[in-house]
Protein backbone atom coordinates (compact mmCIF):
# COMPACT_ATOMS: atom_id res chain seq x y z
CA UNK A 1 0.00 0.00 0.00
CA UNK A 2 1.68 3.34 -1.26
CA UNK A 3 1.39 6.42 1.42
CA UNK A 4 -1.13 8.16 -0.92
CA UNK A 5 -4.15 4.95 -0.73
CA UNK A 6 -3.15 5.45 3.23
CA UNK A 7 -6.61 6.86 5.18
CA UNK A 8 -6.44 10.63 6.29
CA UNK A 9 -7.60 9.37 10.07
CA UNK A 10 -7.16 6.72 12.14
CA UNK A 11 -9.72 3.72 12.42
CA UNK A 12 -10.73 2.02 15.85
CA UNK A 13 -10.15 -1.28 13.92
CA UNK A 14 -6.56 -0.47 12.64
CA UNK A 15 -5.93 0.23 16.32
CA UNK A 16 -7.39 -2.86 17.48
CA UNK A 17 -5.21 -4.89 15.04
CA UNK A 18 -1.96 -2.69 15.70
CA UNK A 19 -2.15 -2.77 19.06
CA UNK A 20 -2.70 -6.40 19.44
CA UNK A 21 -0.48 -7.67 16.73
CA UNK A 22 2.62 -5.53 18.84
CA UNK A 23 1.73 -6.69 22.34
CA UNK A 24 1.95 -10.35 20.58
CA UNK A 25 5.46 -9.34 19.43
CA UNK A 26 6.17 -7.81 22.70
CA UNK A 27 5.08 -10.64 24.68
CA UNK A 28 7.02 -13.38 22.02
CA UNK A 29 10.45 -13.64 24.27
CA UNK A 30 8.37 -15.20 27.05
CA UNK A 31 7.35 -18.19 24.49
CA UNK A 32 10.42 -18.24 23.07
CA UNK A 33 12.52 -18.57 26.46
CA UNK A 34 9.94 -21.73 27.18
CA UNK A 35 11.64 -23.03 24.55
CA UNK A 36 15.15 -22.92 25.53
CA UNK A 37 15.93 -26.29 25.63
CA UNK A 38 15.33 -26.55 22.11
CA UNK A 39 18.17 -26.07 19.15
CA UNK A 40 17.51 -22.88 17.69
CA UNK A 41 17.28 -24.32 14.07
CA UNK A 42 14.38 -26.89 15.58
CA UNK A 43 12.51 -23.78 16.64
CA UNK A 44 12.99 -22.02 13.42
CA UNK A 45 11.97 -25.14 11.05
CA UNK A 46 8.92 -25.50 13.14
CA UNK A 47 8.12 -21.83 12.73
CA UNK A 48 8.46 -22.09 9.32
CA UNK A 49 6.32 -26.19 8.87
CA UNK A 50 3.66 -24.46 11.20
CA UNK A 51 2.76 -21.29 9.69
CA UNK A 52 2.22 -22.83 6.43
CA UNK A 53 -1.02 -24.25 7.02
CA UNK A 54 -2.57 -21.35 8.98
CA UNK A 55 -1.22 -18.86 6.08
CA UNK A 56 -3.17 -20.75 3.56
CA UNK A 57 -6.10 -21.28 5.81
CA UNK A 58 -6.10 -16.99 6.32
CA UNK A 59 -5.47 -16.39 2.54
CA UNK A 60 -8.37 -19.22 1.59
CA UNK A 61 -10.58 -17.37 3.96
CA UNK A 62 -10.13 -13.89 2.51
CA UNK A 63 -10.43 -15.39 -0.74
CA UNK A 64 -7.03 -14.34 -1.67
CA UNK A 65 -5.56 -17.44 -2.73
CA UNK A 66 -5.40 -16.29 -6.94
CA UNK A 67 -2.41 -14.13 -6.22
CA UNK A 68 -0.35 -16.61 -4.58
CA UNK A 69 -0.99 -19.16 -7.17
CA UNK A 70 -0.34 -16.87 -9.49
CA UNK A 71 2.91 -15.90 -7.47
CA UNK A 72 4.25 -19.43 -7.39
CA UNK A 73 3.80 -19.97 -11.54
CA UNK A 74 5.94 -16.48 -11.91
CA UNK A 75 10.12 -17.65 -11.97
CA UNK A 76 10.40 -13.63 -11.40
CA UNK A 77 8.14 -14.00 -8.37
CA UNK A 78 9.66 -17.41 -7.19
CA UNK A 79 12.88 -15.27 -7.04
CA UNK A 80 11.79 -12.19 -5.39
CA UNK A 81 10.03 -14.05 -2.81
CA UNK A 82 13.40 -16.13 -2.00
CA UNK A 83 15.13 -13.26 -1.15
CA UNK A 84 12.83 -12.00 1.29
CA UNK A 85 12.27 -15.46 2.50
CA UNK A 86 16.32 -15.69 3.17
CA UNK A 87 16.25 -12.59 4.97
CA UNK A 88 13.13 -13.24 7.53
CA UNK A 89 14.74 -16.87 8.64
CA UNK A 90 17.60 -15.34 9.50
CA UNK A 91 16.03 -12.69 10.98
CA UNK A 92 13.94 -15.30 13.01
CA UNK A 93 16.36 -17.82 13.40
CA UNK A 94 18.72 -14.58 15.17
CA UNK A 95 15.60 -13.94 17.09
CA UNK A 96 15.24 -17.29 18.39
CA UNK A 97 18.89 -17.61 19.79
CA UNK A 98 19.05 -14.17 21.13
CA UNK A 99 15.72 -15.17 23.29
CA UNK A 100 17.18 -18.37 24.60
CA UNK A 101 20.85 -17.18 25.19
CA UNK A 102 19.70 -14.74 27.60
CA UNK A 103 20.42 -11.38 24.77
CA UNK A 104 16.82 -10.13 24.74
CA UNK A 105 17.80 -6.97 25.60
CA UNK A 106 20.33 -6.49 22.77
CA UNK A 107 17.16 -8.21 20.34
CA UNK A 108 15.17 -4.73 22.05
CA UNK A 109 17.80 -2.51 20.96
CA UNK A 110 17.81 -4.22 17.39
CA UNK A 111 14.47 -3.56 17.10
CA UNK A 112 14.50 0.04 18.58
CA UNK A 113 17.18 0.68 15.82
CA UNK A 114 14.65 -0.81 13.08
CA UNK A 115 13.18 2.49 11.93
CA UNK A 116 16.49 4.34 11.99
CA UNK A 117 18.18 1.96 9.67
CA UNK A 118 15.10 2.02 7.45
CA UNK A 119 15.25 5.79 6.79
CA UNK A 120 19.28 5.16 6.35
CA UNK A 121 18.49 2.36 3.50
CA UNK A 122 15.92 4.56 1.93
CA UNK A 123 18.24 7.54 1.43
CA UNK A 124 21.65 5.04 0.78
CA UNK A 125 19.50 3.19 -2.11
CA UNK A 126 16.77 4.97 -3.43
CA UNK A 127 18.12 8.03 -2.29
CA UNK A 128 15.48 9.77 -0.91
CA UNK A 129 16.25 12.98 1.27
CA UNK A 130 16.99 12.86 5.16
CA UNK A 131 15.70 15.91 7.15
CA UNK A 132 17.72 17.13 9.28
CA UNK A 133 15.83 15.66 12.01
CA UNK A 134 16.52 12.28 10.82
CA UNK A 135 19.75 12.84 9.84
CA UNK A 136 20.62 14.13 13.32
CA UNK A 137 18.94 11.01 14.78
CA UNK A 138 20.56 8.72 12.76
CA UNK A 139 23.74 10.13 13.82
CA UNK A 140 22.56 9.73 17.85
CA UNK A 141 21.92 6.44 17.04
CA UNK A 142 24.94 5.50 15.42
CA UNK A 143 26.72 7.07 18.13
CA UNK A 144 24.51 5.37 21.00
CA UNK A 145 25.97 1.96 19.02
CA UNK A 146 29.51 3.00 19.15
CA UNK A 147 29.60 3.86 22.64
CA UNK A 148 27.76 0.75 23.52
CA UNK A 149 30.60 -1.40 21.66
CA UNK A 150 33.45 0.74 22.94
CA UNK A 151 31.72 0.69 26.61
CA UNK A 152 30.61 -3.38 26.43
CA UNK A 153 34.30 -4.33 24.61
CA UNK A 154 32.45 -5.73 21.98
CA UNK A 155 30.08 -4.94 19.00
CA UNK A 156 26.24 -5.90 20.03
CA UNK A 157 26.09 -8.44 17.28
CA UNK A 158 22.71 -9.72 18.03
CA UNK A 159 21.35 -5.94 17.70
CA UNK A 160 22.96 -4.97 14.56
CA UNK A 161 21.97 -8.41 13.06
CA UNK A 162 18.32 -8.09 13.92
CA UNK A 163 18.48 -4.72 12.24
CA UNK A 164 20.16 -5.53 8.96
CA UNK A 165 18.00 -8.46 8.19
CA UNK A 166 14.86 -6.72 8.99
CA UNK A 167 15.51 -3.44 7.47
CA UNK A 168 16.58 -5.22 3.83
CA UNK A 169 13.77 -7.89 4.39
CA UNK A 170 11.38 -4.45 4.44
CA UNK A 171 12.93 -3.18 1.67
CA UNK A 172 12.84 -6.24 -0.51
CA UNK A 173 9.26 -6.79 0.61
CA UNK A 174 7.97 -3.37 -0.63
CA UNK A 175 9.42 -4.89 -4.05
CA UNK A 176 7.17 -7.76 -4.42
CA UNK A 177 3.72 -6.60 -6.17
CA UNK A 178 1.58 -8.90 -4.33
CA UNK A 179 -0.26 -8.39 -0.80
CA UNK A 180 1.61 -8.75 2.76
CA UNK A 181 -0.55 -11.96 3.73
CA UNK A 182 0.58 -13.36 0.19
CA UNK A 183 3.84 -12.45 0.49
CA UNK A 184 3.98 -14.37 3.90
CA UNK A 185 2.66 -17.19 2.85
CA UNK A 186 5.21 -17.23 -0.29
CA UNK A 187 7.74 -17.06 1.74
CA UNK A 188 7.35 -19.83 4.34
CA UNK A 189 6.28 -22.37 1.24
CA UNK A 190 9.51 -21.52 -0.29
CA UNK A 191 11.41 -22.10 2.96
CA UNK A 192 8.70 -25.16 3.77
CA UNK A 193 11.18 -27.81 2.29
CA UNK A 194 14.38 -26.75 4.01
CA UNK A 195 12.31 -26.98 7.44
CA UNK A 196 10.76 -30.76 6.48
CA UNK A 197 14.05 -31.68 5.80
CA UNK A 198 15.84 -30.52 8.79
CA UNK A 199 12.68 -31.63 11.13
CA UNK A 200 13.33 -35.35 9.46
CA UNK A 201 17.13 -35.22 9.88
CA UNK A 202 16.59 -34.52 13.48
CA UNK A 203 14.36 -37.37 13.42
CA UNK A 204 16.42 -39.58 11.68
CA UNK A 205 19.43 -38.80 13.70
CA UNK A 206 17.11 -39.57 16.87
CA UNK A 207 18.20 -36.05 18.00
CA UNK A 208 14.22 -34.31 17.46
CA UNK A 209 12.73 -32.77 20.74
CA UNK A 210 9.32 -32.74 18.51
CA UNK A 211 7.16 -35.11 19.78
CA UNK A 212 10.21 -37.34 21.76
CA UNK A 213 10.44 -35.40 25.04
CA UNK A 214 8.17 -33.44 26.78
CA UNK A 215 4.61 -33.07 25.85
CA UNK A 216 4.79 -29.26 26.81
CA UNK A 217 8.01 -28.72 24.29
CA UNK A 218 5.79 -30.64 21.43
CA UNK A 219 2.84 -28.29 22.05
CA UNK A 220 4.77 -25.43 22.07
CA UNK A 221 6.68 -26.09 18.73
CA UNK A 222 3.14 -26.95 17.35
CA UNK A 223 2.14 -23.66 18.80
CA UNK A 224 4.86 -21.39 16.85
CA UNK A 225 2.98 -21.12 13.76
CA UNK A 226 0.42 -19.33 15.36
CA UNK A 227 3.02 -16.88 17.27
CA UNK A 228 4.72 -16.42 14.43
CA UNK A 229 1.85 -16.04 11.33
CA UNK A 230 -1.22 -14.50 13.09
CA UNK A 231 0.52 -11.27 14.48
CA UNK A 232 2.00 -10.34 11.18
CA UNK A 233 -1.20 -11.03 9.19
CA UNK A 234 -3.19 -9.21 12.33
CA UNK A 235 -0.45 -6.44 11.70
CA UNK A 236 -0.77 -6.30 7.86
CA UNK A 237 -4.75 -5.48 8.02
CA UNK A 238 -4.02 -2.93 10.67
CA UNK A 239 -1.67 -0.87 8.85
CA UNK A 240 -4.16 0.04 6.04
CA UNK A 241 -6.37 1.42 8.25
CA UNK A 242 -4.08 3.98 9.78
CA UNK A 243 -1.71 6.72 9.13
CA UNK A 244 1.77 6.12 8.18
CA UNK A 245 2.83 8.52 11.33
CA UNK A 246 0.39 6.70 13.79
CA UNK A 247 2.39 3.14 12.70
CA UNK A 248 5.44 5.02 12.96
CA UNK A 249 4.87 5.64 16.54
CA UNK A 250 2.89 2.77 18.24
CA UNK A 251 5.77 0.41 16.08
CA UNK A 252 8.02 1.01 19.34
CA UNK A 253 5.50 -0.66 21.66
CA UNK A 254 6.76 -4.44 20.60
CA UNK A 255 10.64 -3.31 21.37
CA UNK A 256 9.34 -1.73 24.59
CA UNK A 257 7.44 -4.49 26.19
CA UNK A 258 11.01 -6.81 25.00
CA UNK A 259 12.88 -4.19 26.82
CA UNK A 260 11.22 -4.62 30.07
CA UNK A 261 10.70 -7.99 29.98
CA UNK A 262 14.60 -8.20 29.62
CA UNK A 263 15.13 -6.52 32.79
CA UNK A 264 12.33 -7.11 34.86
CA UNK A 265 11.17 -10.86 33.79
CA UNK A 266 14.86 -12.52 32.40
CA UNK A 267 16.81 -10.16 34.81
CA UNK A 268 19.16 -9.59 32.38
CA UNK A 269 22.22 -6.96 33.07
CA UNK A 270 21.21 -3.54 32.60
CA UNK A 271 24.64 -1.44 33.27
CA UNK A 272 25.13 2.09 33.17
CA UNK A 273 26.58 1.80 29.53
CA UNK A 274 23.34 0.29 28.52
CA UNK A 275 21.48 2.59 29.91
CA UNK A 276 23.62 5.42 28.65
CA UNK A 277 22.98 3.80 24.98
CA UNK A 278 19.54 3.51 25.62
CA UNK A 279 18.41 6.82 26.44
CA UNK A 280 20.62 8.26 23.56
CA UNK A 281 18.43 5.60 21.18
CA UNK A 282 15.43 6.75 22.81
CA UNK A 283 16.28 10.32 22.07
CA UNK A 284 17.13 9.63 18.76
CA UNK A 285 13.49 7.93 18.53
CA UNK A 286 11.92 10.82 19.77
CA UNK A 287 13.21 13.17 17.39
CA UNK A 288 12.63 10.98 14.29
CA UNK A 289 8.86 10.19 15.67
CA UNK A 290 8.80 14.26 16.16
CA UNK A 291 9.88 14.93 12.42
CA UNK A 292 7.08 12.19 11.17
CA UNK A 293 4.40 13.54 12.95
CA UNK A 294 5.39 17.01 11.77
CA UNK A 295 5.69 15.85 8.44
CA UNK A 296 2.03 13.94 8.69
CA UNK A 297 0.51 17.27 9.78
CA UNK A 298 2.09 19.12 6.62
Amino acid sequence: MTSASRPDIDTPRGFAFALTAYGLWGFLPVYMKALADVPTLEVLAHRVIWSVPIALVILAALGRTAELRAALASPRMLAMGAITAVLISLNWGIYVWSIQTGHALEAALGYYINPLFSVFLGAVLIKERLSLAQKLAIGLAATAVAFLTWQVGKVPMVALSLTLTWGFYAYFKKMLPIGPNQGFALEVILLLPLALGHALWLEAQGTAVFLHTSTADTLLLLGCGVVTAVPLMIYANGAKLLRLSTIGILQYIAPTIIFLTAVFWFGEPFDNARLVAFVMIWTALAIYTASLVRQARH
